[in-house]
């Protein structure tokens, strides 16, 4: 197969300054959300391990591959199917097409679900995993605990254009939804010649979240290569202690798994929510920086 044929994600490469990166991350953002989201927590890991960082670190450096995930943020009119199957076959074909050591992957909700289907078909070379806040299970949009299905019928039934993007603002809180989640799918309205538009193909994203909710990818955790008895894959999982995206018989499942498998961590950050890198950023990012 050709490595530079179909469709390539849009990508950001974040190391520290003057950084040689000996092998590289995938970062992959939540549903409506975008590599961006994720830029200044990179930052600050890429620039931890310049600074010292854990034994090896120095030697060794992570770099950081901020991916927008089909049809999220500037990757846009990607062929379908629009799967979590084809978000993950996307990252091969980047990690192929960039030449680089691809050695792990940390995926946010949405994206940790890409993140383990990643994990399924790369069954060697990967060193590390960090799942945060994702919940493998097959659900349906009601017992998801999140509130993205009904952020995808906000966008559906919104007129467009868009007056300015303080309107698009005002639109989403006064459907009830907080300030910070309007601010975050602000992210996608963009200017046009009429006036402001939504950027997302709102059709494909249904695509992609109907097919999140369907799938279960507790094998890809549950039944790892041989290699990672051997210590050679280690798979962290960080939960947020508030968060309703994670039931309590997933949180077992993952206690339960992490007691008989060796190379399964699990992390949880009490006070945090759904969104671990911004109700508790430095939770998180002690628990990175310590498992790189």
């Amino acid at each position: 197969m050709n490595a530079h044929a179909g469709f390539l994600p849009y990508h950001a490469l974040v190391t520290a300054p003057s950084a040689a990166p000996a092998r590289w991350m995938l970062v992959l953002h939540g549903i409506f959300g975008s590599g961006a989201n994720w830029r200044t927590f990179v930052r600050r890991l890429a620039e931890a391990q310049a600074q010292g960082g854990a034994p090896g670190a120095a030697a060794r450096p992570w770099g950081f591959l901020l991916v927008d995930l089909r049809a999220h943020g500037l990757s846009q009119s990607p062929p379908p199917p629009h799967t979590v199957a084809a978000a993950a076959e996307d990252l091969l074909r980047l990690g192929d097409h960039l030449g680089l050591d691809v050695r792990g992957v940390m995926g946010h909700s949405f994206g940790g679900k890409v993140a383990l289907a990643y994990l399924e078909r790369r069954r060697e070379g990967i060193e590390r995993g960090f799942l945060l806040d994702a919940d493998p299970s097959a659900k349906t949009a009601s017992e998801s605990g999140t509130e993205s299905a009904a952020v995808l019928e906000l966008l559906r039934a919104m007129p467009q254009p868009i007056a300015s993007r303080e309107a698009f603002l005002d639109a989403v809180q006064a459907a009830g939804f907080g300030r910070g989640i309007a601010e975050w799918l602000a992210m996608n309205v963009r200017r046009s010649d009429d006036g402001f538009r939504i950027r997302l193909d709102l059709d494909a994203m249904a695509d992609l979240l109907s097919d999140y909710f369907a799938r279960d990818l507790w094998h890809a955790l549950e039944d790892p290569p041989a290699g990672a008895a051997a210590g050679e894959r280690r798979i962290h999982v960080v939960l947020g202690g508030r968060s309703t995206a994670i039931p309590p018989a997933s949180r077992g499942r993952f206690e339960a798994l992490a007691a008989r498998a060796p190379w399964l961590s699990v992390h949880v950050l009490p006070g945090a929510g759904h969104w671990l890198h911004v109700d508790d950023p430095d939770g998180l990012f002690d628990v990175i920086r310590a498992s790189l």
